[in-house]
Formats: C-alpha cells, sequence, structure tokens
C-alpha cells in the first residue's frame, strides 16, 4: 500500500507527541510535514532526522500554518492531524473546513492511540483553558503528595522552543540547569516555581524516554498540563481545572471539554475573585457532562512583598504571556493587586511597546492594558526590556512565577504577586489525594 500522506499541524507540542507515538517509525504514513502556530520562530525549522527515525533520514520539514492550502496541493496530502490546543471549537471546524476543501481528510487523535502508560501512579492536572490554575494546582498535589511520603517528580507539557535534539530529554534539578538549557521566560515560568519546593521538572520532546527516566527516581509521576491539552500519560488520577473568570468555556473550547469529560475532581479555582453567578454556572456546567467527578472550590489569594509601595503610584503590570495572548485574558494577578492596593493608576504598555511585542498585540487583540511577559527567545526578551523601560510609571508590578529581573534588566521598582492554591471547604485535594494513595 502507499503511504498515507499526512501533514501535522501544531505548536510545538501536542504534534511532535502525537508523531513520536504514533507516526514515527509506522510504514502505514508518510508526515511530509508539520505547520506551526501560536509560538513564534517555529516554523522554517525541522523536525530533525535524530528524532524522526528511520524513515525520515533528513528530517520532517515545519512550515507556518498560513501555507497549509497550498501544502495540501504541492504535497498531494491524504489526511491533515490537528495536534494542538486552547481554541474554540468553531476555530477547530473552521480549519476542518479548510482542509477539506483542500481536498484532505482531517483528523483529531484521542487518548487511546496518544497516551502512554507509566509502571507508576500517575496523577494528572490539567484544564479548561490556558490561564485557569493548572501551576498552582500541581505545586498544591505536589506538597500534598510529598506529605504523605511519596517521591514526586513533575513532567511538564513540552515547550521544546530551541535545539530539539538538545532538548529531547530535560531534567531540572536545580537553577543551574534552566541556564544550562537557555530556557525561555515561558519554560522557567512553569519549572522555577517546582524547583523552589523541591520538585524535580521533566520536560523536552521525546515524553516516552522522559517518563522511563522520571519513572526510576519516583514514586508518583505528576503530570503537569499545559493549556488546555489532555494528558500524554494516562493518568490514575485526573484533576481539571476550571476558571469561573471565562464561564461557559469550559464547554465550548478544544480539548478543554475532553479533559471536563474525563476528569476524576474538578477544582474551580478563583471563586474569591469570580461573580458567584458565574461560579454556580462553571459547576452546572460541569455537573451536566461529567456527574460523577468530585468539585472541589479554591482559590488563589495574592502574595505581595510590600503592598504600601503599590498605592498612589503609576504602575506598570505584567502578567504570564500565553494566559494574555492564546489564553485571552485581559487581566491576572498583577492587574487585581494594582486595584486592590491602591494603585493610581495602571498605564497601558502599548503606545511603548516595540518589535515583536507590538506584534504580539496585533495578533491578540483582545489583551487589554497589560504586557505579557513574552520572552520565546533573546530577540523578544530584549524587545520586552526595551517596553518596560520605555513606560513612564513608578513601579512595575510582575505576576509572572518568576524573578523576571533573573533574565532582563528592569530599571524600575519593582514587586512581585505571588499565588498559590487555596482550598475552600470540603472537600480538598489533601483528602481525596489520601484517599486514592493513602501514607507510604
Amino acid at each position: 500500500m502507499t503511504p498515507i500522506r499526512t501533514i501535522i499541524m501544531g505548536a510545538a507540542g501536542r504534534d511532535f507527541h502525537n508523531f513520536n507515538v504514533y507516526f514515527r517509525d509506522n510504514p502505514d504514513y508518510q508526515v511530509v510535514a508539520f505547520t506551526a502556530t501560536q509560538i513564534p520562530n517555529i516554523e522554517g525549522r525541522k523536525y530533525p532526522a535524530e528524532l524522526a527515525g528511520k524513515l525520515y533520514p533528513k528530517g520532517i520539514p515545519i512550515y507556518p500554518e498560513t501555507e497549509l492550502e497550498r501544502l495540501i496541493r504541492d504535497f498531494e496530502v491524504d489526511q491533515v492531524i490537528f495536534a494542538y490546543s486552547d481554541v474554540p471549537h468553531e476555530y477547530v471546524m473552521h480549519k476542518a473546513s479548510v482542509v477539506l476543501a483542500a481536498g484532505a481528510d482531517f483528523r483529531l487523535m484521542g487518548m487511546k492511540e496518544t497516551q502512554l502508560k507509566s509502571s507508576k501512579p500517575v496523577v494528572s492536572v490539567c484544564a479548561v483553558r490556558t490561564g485557569s490554575g493548572k501551576s498552582q494546582t500541581t505545586r498544591r498535589v505536589s506538597h500534598i503528595l510529598r506529605e504523605l511520603g511519596y517521591r514526586v517528580a513533575a513532567i511538564r507539557h513540552p515547550m521544546p522552543y530551541g535545539d530539539l535534539v538538545k532538548q529531547s530529554v530535560q531534567r531540572f534539578a536545580d537553577y543551574s540547569d534552566l541556564d544550562r538549557h537557555e530556557c525561555t521566560i515561558e519554560e522557567r515560568e512553569e519549572y522555577e516555581p517546582h524547583l523552589d519546593n523541591g520538585v524535580i521538572v521533566y520536560a523536552g520532546v521525546d515524553y516516552e524516554k522522559i517518563l522511563r527516566q522520571a519513572e526510576q527516581e519516583v514514586d508518583i509521576v505528576l503530570w503537569d498540563g499545559g493549556n488546555n491539552d489532555f494528558p500524554f500519560y494516562k493518568p490514575d488520577l485526573a484533576i481539571v481545572v476550571a476558571d469561573p473568570h471565562r464561564p461557559g468555556h469550559e464547554l465550548t473550547y478544544h480539548p478543554g471539554e475532553t479533559n471536563v469529560r474525563s476528569a476524576d475532581v474538578f477544582v474551580i479555582n478563583k471563586v474569591d475573585t469570580a461573580a458567584p453567578e458565574n461560579v454556580i454556572r462553571v459547576r452546572e456546567n460541569l455537573y451536566s457532562v461529567n456527574p460523577d467527578a468530585i468539585i472541589v472550590e479554591a482559590a488563589s489569594p495574592l502574595f505581595v512583598t510590600d503592598p504600601s509601595a503599590i498605592r498612589g503610584k503609576r504602575v506598570l503590570v505584567i502578567e504570564d504571556g500565553p494566559t494574555l495572548t492564546h489564553g485571552e485574558m485581559a487581566y491576572g494577578a498583577g492587574w487585581v493587586a494594582a486595584r486592590r492596593f491602591g494603585a493610581a493608576a495602571i498605564v497601558d504598555p502599548r503606545p511603548y511597546a516595540v518589535g515583536t511585542i507590538v506584534e504580539t498585540y496585533k495578533k491578540y487583540p483582545s489583551t487589554g492594558p497589560i504586557l505579557p511577559a513574552m520572552g520565546y527567545g533573546e530577540a523578544q526578551m530584549r524587545d520586552l526590556e526595551q517596553t518596560i523601560a520605555n513606560a513612564p510609571v513608578d513601579l512595575v508590578i510582575s505576576a509572572t512565577p518568576i524573578d523576571l529581573t533573573r533574565v532582563i534588566r528592569i530599571d524600575k521598582p519593582i514587586q512581585r504577586v505571588r499565588y498559590e492554591l487555596a482550598e475552600i471547604g470540603q472537600p480538598d485535594l489533601a483528602s481525596i489525594l489520601t484517599e486514592k494513595f493513602g501514607r507510604k
């Protein structure tokens, strides 16, 4: 049989994983290209031969998704795999329509074909949208499991934005590993808080190899999901975080609804800052499609080093980049802190933006008067640095999970905003995890 000519649409995460576990070394298929979106500077590269397997001695080219129709035509493509996350259901079907009209089949791959089985128990933490609170929930779960006596490592959803061969299997035990792997701001935002808590982090490209290495040093694997993707590993306990600041999104975004339907536990986060009617709406939506899942309510209280320093100041607020961009949030914890602690004004950074930061605002116009901490490479980090320097403010409020001054120069006073998960009432995660796994 002639191999099925295939394109995989992605964003340097799920697309590479699906290829590795299903298409690599599979003679029934010929993957002629990847396409890339969401993340800058991925297209124009290759998925390297060292990772692509014996069927692809020259590697596989990565093109901008904007060229999809031409690629289907030029490569005589039979099927297109959609393999990225945090997009509305309607968006997915628009992409399907483009593919079908160009003459190819359109395919989504599910858990049966893409999830790996671990020899150790797996707890997954995923979400209905980017920015729901996966990170602090994962940190809370790791703390509870360690208090129960278990050795835990967090395996993070991929963010391979550099040399893919070098990033095949990454293990982070301290900050020097972040420097050695030349991690971007986005990677550091996810890894540093775990390291601060004494939890080893794994990430990379080849998640079979990553899993097998992690299994050698842990009792329980903790899957730390990205965007609203579903886990790469088959979970023994699936925790899904929902966001009442975006009620309804739990049923209208891909693949967040998949997470909702397969969850064992829901954490409705941010109940302290969301409207009560929105919390109720989210709860009812979750129950309507998955009535057997346990629902936990939680807050993400803010911690600021010196709240009095904010009062009366003109401030620039910096938030987590993915939350503001494809997460479609116009504000986050930094904005809340600025309002709560009496900032005189939140200064709109858009008039002072330069280079790739300007392009980010153009691509994601729903981002409000907040600066996304974009740093997918050295050039973008310098643009972020210059944008901050240009802004006529008294104080910078940084609500990213890392100390930005470690990676860029900030020439103004700065206050960091931190947040952790705090469950409200019962049931809580400690009782759920104790019942599931007991004490070691």
